[in-house]
């Protein structure tokens, strides 16, 4: 078809030369010779040039890779035999056996070969095959494939395959080696030395191009200074570093690391774990969502859901970024902290911008936890607030630092400073240095007022039993008759004096010094005498648990719907009974 159309073209671009009606076929013999020559090579250029588009389409053939090359026996030998094994005919080889098969050489005391096509040899007896002059496996029997280039090698009791390279060896019972891929791996336990390290596990992998290791079952990876133990581990011989799948536990001197995937630098010996992270020191657990440890400056950084539990006392705090360092011993939680501290009485909530935990140093030194700016307190029996707070966790004593604030019984206690004694978790002592002043307020929300120098309040199951002023004592009480009725004011000026509770109230106070008393009836009070100076009444400051605890408050559970007894369904149907509305305080009362 090509040749027909290049034909008429020809005929065409000749039309000029040839007599007009001329017949196609005459007219070409009546060209001259050297006219047919042209033709002919315009005709093969053309046929070339039009054949070469198909030429291009079709794919190009693809080299088939050369057949493995013959598993090759190297001369001195010493003995060789023929017969069978395994119902096959074999060759014998026995003394000095040497093969070589590219850059992989094989020694042994005997040997048996398969004859062609077969490739294969079975190696008995101090068996070592070196690939490239890097990798050597040694051990005592070795089943290997020159086709597929499979090895195995095997052991014999007290006798384990060994693998080594310039980096590291490996030992194990038995070795399969991919010598095409450089793979080798085990299934029946193996060990791994380095120069640092040493690592146990029940099957492994080993690339010896990549030079990385992929272990799985009860791997345990130790040095001098700690013991790793998880589950699985890919381990860069190179790089040195560890990769953990699953959950894992890292031991050290000076405490333990867990986290269910992370890496590990044995050379830098820094940590970056995920999921489920922890950091465990004598006193402390830190743990969050990423935590990385150095083990050189002995820093840990804990980011997400971050906790620190306290394993000698019940304290637990939380917050979103921890920074801790073992040398120290001290713990920085930021991030919106809250500490808890859990009784079966009661639980101690503590908020700040900053929250330090300091572990406990022989017994001289005790352990101590800090807060500073905004700090808040709350339990059943006292709330506060201050901008400076220190936490004796060994006597139980928190100090409140710079404007301290509480609240207790319905009384709001202020002082430069205070201290809080603890028992058993709950308020035994609150002691207010300097400037102290109580305030409560009476049924008829009128402002019972007590100031003074210094002050101790004793309490009792959670309640104000007896407040004891010491130096420059005041005091203004208003008289009550019932709980309804003004019977007059108490203004008194003693240097020290003794409030007694009875239910939260004040039932007596008792006069120590020299009292200067004064009794006001109602129509006489006026309002200058309302106050002591320094008056404050700060109701809107007082913490709630669910401003304390901010973004890490809870929803509490819906509460059990109670058992119907005969008498609420004797009830049931009837209207319910008016219930009193208790008088809420007003801000401030003039």
């Amino acid at each position: 078809m090509h040749t027909t159309a290049v034909l008429v073209a020809y005929h065409r671009s000749l039309q000029y030369i040839l007599p007009t009606g001329a017949n196609f076929a005459a007219s070409l013999l009546r060209l001259p010779a050297i006219s047919h020559r042209l033709f002919l090579l315009l005709l093969t250029s053309l046929t070339v040039l039009l054949a070469r588009p198909a030429l291009a389409q079709a794919p190009a053939p693809q080299p088939s890779p050369p057949p493995p090359a013959r598993v090759e026996l190297l001369p001195g030998t010493e003995r060789l035999e023929g017969g069978t094994f395994d119902g096959e005919e074999i060759r014998k080889l026995i003394g000095n056996v040497r093969f070589k098969q590219g850059d992989t050489f094989l020694y042994c005391d005997s040997a048996y070969q398969y004859p062609a096509p077969s490739n294969r040899v079975v190696a008995f007896s101090n068996v070592r095959l070196v690939q490239a002059d890097t990798v050597t496996i040694t051990g005592q029997r070795l089943n290997y494939d020159g086709t597929t280039r499979l090895a195995r090698m095997l052991g014999a009791p007290n006798q384990p395959v060994t693998m080594r390279d310039p980096r590291m060896t490996l030992t194990t019972d038995i070795l399969d080696y991919d010598l095409d891929r450089k793979l080798a791996y085990y299934t029946t336990g193996g060990h791994l030395e380095d120069p640092q390290n040493q690592l146990d596990s029940r099957r492994g992998a080993y690339d010896t191009q990549a030079k990385t290791f992929g272990f799985r079952g009860n791997v345990r990876l130790r040095n001098p200074d700690y013991t790793v133990e998880c589950d699985t581990l890919n381990y860069n011989t190179l790089s040195k570093v560890a990769t953990f799948l699953g959950p894992t536990t890292m031991r050290g001197k000076r405490g333990d690391l867990y986290a269910e995937s992370g890496t590990y630098n044995t050379l830098t010996r820094q940590s970056d774990f995920r999921r489920n992270a922890r950091l465990e020191s004598p006193d402390y657990r830190l743990g969050g969502d990423k935590l990385t440890y150095d083990e050189l400056t002995q820093i840990g950084i804990a980011i997400g859901h971050v906790t620190l539990v306290g394993k000698k006392d019940t304290v637990v705090i939380r917050g979103d970024y921890g920074r801790t360092n073992r040398l120290l011993g001290r713990t920085k939680i930021s991030g919106s902290p809250v500490l808890e501290s859990v009784s079966k009485h009661d639980t101690l909530l503590i908020a700040a911008d900053t929250l330090l935990a300091t572990e406990s140093r022989a017994d001289s030194v005790p352990g101590m936890i800090y807060g500073w700016r905004t700090v808040k307190i709350w339990n059943r029996q006292v709330q506060g607030a201050c901008d400076s707070l220190v936490y004796n966790l060994r006597d139980s004593v928190i100090f409140l630092n710079r404007r301290p604030i509480l609240w207790a019984n319905r009384s709001q206690l202020v002082a430069d400073s205070m201290r809080l004694y603890l028992r058993r978790r709950q308020l035994e002592r609150l002691v207010l240095r300097a400037n102290s002043f109580i305030v409560s307020q009476d049924t008829l929300l009128n402002f019972n007022q007590v100031k003074g120098r210094h002050m101790v309040a004793h309490f009792r199951d959670g309640k104000i039993r007896r407040v004891d002023v010491d130096g420059n004592g005041e005091s203004l009480y208003y008289a009550l008759d019932g709980d309804t009725a003004l019977t007059g004011m108490n203004k008194v000026t003693c240097s020290d004096m003794r409030l007694a509770f009875r239910d939260g109230k004040v039932g007596s106070i008792t006069f120590l010094r020299k009292p200067d008393a004064k009794f006001i009836p109602p129509h006489e009070l006026k309002p200058e005498e309302e106050r002591l100076a320094d008056f404050q009444w700060r109701p809107t400051e007082q913490p709630t648990r669910r401003s304390v605890l901010g973004k890490r408050a809870t929803v509490a559970p819906p509460k059990a719907k109670a058992k119907m007894t005969k008498k609420t369904k004797a009830r049931k149907g009837k209207a319910p009974k008016p219930t009193r509305r208790k008088a809420t305080a007003p801000a401030n009362r003039k």
